[in-house]
């Protein structure tokens, strides 16, 4: 075998198990950056309009799943939560009242506490109707509850219809907007 050719079989072994390392290593990474993001993130597709104009139909959010496991929300967070009468349906809502809170919804306006909720993103609809209705809604939060409301107050299915949310139905807090591109990114 002629030197060039014992060059040529060496390099190509070489580069054979170059590849071998890149592929072993590419699987492994692949693996971890797979469990990384189904522990730290899932990705979910908006479907309805109940959180306009903040989130529309068909934006890509990523919801933290941990925020669950630590039981770490708060007033204000937006969350997915899974349908108290619908199984296998989510929903994206907003917390507006945690356990022991009052919440008194009265003439289009969310009070919490005895304090006015100032909502700057909230849409509440046309001037002078009652978005939320015109019926008062008064209830005090149960333990291992909360209560959500959409965005899109006159085009929203949340609390006021089906009731106050047990925590364990909620799926994880989202923050942040992937998609479309020229709207991504944090969420109030």
């Amino acid at each position: 075998m002629s030197e060039l050719m014992r060059r040529r079989t060496r390099g190509g072994s070489r580069l054979r198990r170059a590849l071998r390392t890149l592929a072993k290593d590419g699987g492994a990474v692949a693996c971890v950056s797979v469990l990384l993001y189904c522990v730290v993130f899932n990705l979910s597709v908006v479907r309805g309009r109940s959180m306009a104009p903040g989130i529309h139909d068909g934006d890509r959010i990523l919801v933290e799943p941990w925020s669950r496991a630590i039981g770490d929300f708060g007033r204000g967070d937006i969350a997915v939560l899974r349908s108290p009468i619908e199984p296998g349906l989510e929903y994206i809502k907003r917390i507006v009242a945690l356990a022991g809170d009052e919440v008194l919804i009265a003439d289009g306006r969310l009070w919490v506490n005895d304090e006015l909720v100032e909502e700057p993103y909230a849409d509440l609809g046309p001037a002078g109707e009652s978005p939320l209705g015109d019926a008062l809604v008064w209830t005090r939060v149960r333990e291992g509850h909360c209560f959500v409301l959409g965005d899109n107050r006159p085009h929203s299915s949340d609390s006021r219809d089906f009731g106050q949310i047990p925590a364990d139905l909620l799926r994880g807090r989202v923050r942040l907007r992937v998609w479309p591109p020229d709207r991504a990114g944090l969420l109030d």
